[in-house]
């Protein structure tokens, strides 16, 4: 084979290892990135709660939706006067009326205290929702959707805790504690979880999400991609813009 094909075929190669280095890199700033703002986004939701049930329309009557949900909750969880909820905003969530006989769409509500939204809860919880028009009521977090994604996950196997009556929390952000007899386990992904209860004898569908790109990748280079800011073998700082000016140069040398 001519010198100068087998230049090329090393040439292409080459770059085609650096790319793949800096397209794993970049996915695995991503991940990290999305980890950070979905903490973030938790964070700005630490004072919310979200009342569902409640039917549409149910706050026409009143001069704000602040000033419904005041009055909902005083008399639903029957607080006493002294309380003072403080809300700051509150508003219907941010889609579509639904059609017809189409459960209704939250209500979220932004308190001005996380300690209030913790006793709201508290007293929802032990009283398990309460009724408003004919209708159940229920108060829970407001959680981010990347958040809400994975608790939503954990259904079916809640489901069949609940009929074996297995006792269960689920701790933020997603997470599932089951309190087994031989002793408690904590479950950080639904995937975790349904494939420890069928170990167990527990019938549930194990959960397999696909791959995302990066394990894809991974896979298929055999590599594993450093965190942004890690070191390389030699010591100096992972750079993939770095790694790719130094390939140009020699290319074009």
């Amino acid at each position: 084979m001519p010198k100068r094909k087998e230049g090329r075929i090393e040439a292409t190669e080459t770059r085609l290892q650096v790319v793949e280095e800096a397209v794993t890199e970049l996915l695995q700033l991503q991940v990290h990135l999305d980890a950070k703002l979905t903490d973030l986004e938790g964070w700005s939701r630490r004072e919310n709660i979200q009342i569902h049930g409640v039917k549409e329309g149910a706050e026409d009557n009143s001069p704000s939706m602040g000033t419904f949900v005041e009055a909902l909750l005083g008399e639903g969880l029957d607080l006493a006067a002294t309380f003072e909820l403080r809300v700051e905003r509150a508003h219907r969530a941010l889609m579509p009326n639904p059609p017809g006989e189409a459960s209704p769409r939250s209500i979220v509500v932004k308190l001005s205290s996380y300690r209030t939204k913790e006793e709201l809860l508290r007293l929802a919880w032990q009283k398990r929702g309460f009724q408003h028009l004919e209708r159940k009521v229920n108060l829970d977090h407001d959680y981010a959707p990347d958040v809400l994604r994975k608790r939503r996950a954990y259904a079916e196997a809640k489901t069949v805790l609940r009929e074996r009556k297995i006792r269960f929390q689920t701790p933020f952000p997603a997470r599932l504690r089951v309190f087994y007899e031989e002793g408690i386990v904590v479950y950080g992904s639904a995937e975790e979880a349904t494939e420890d209860m069928v170990k167990r004898g527990l019938h549930v569908s194990v959960i397999k999400h696909p791959d995302s790109l990066l394990e894809r990748i991974q896979r298929i280079t055999g590599r594993t991609s450093k965190r942004p800011g890690t070191r390389d073998r030699a010591g100096g700082n992972v750079n993939y813009k770095e790694k790719l000016e130094a390939f140009r140069h020699k290319v074009s040398a």
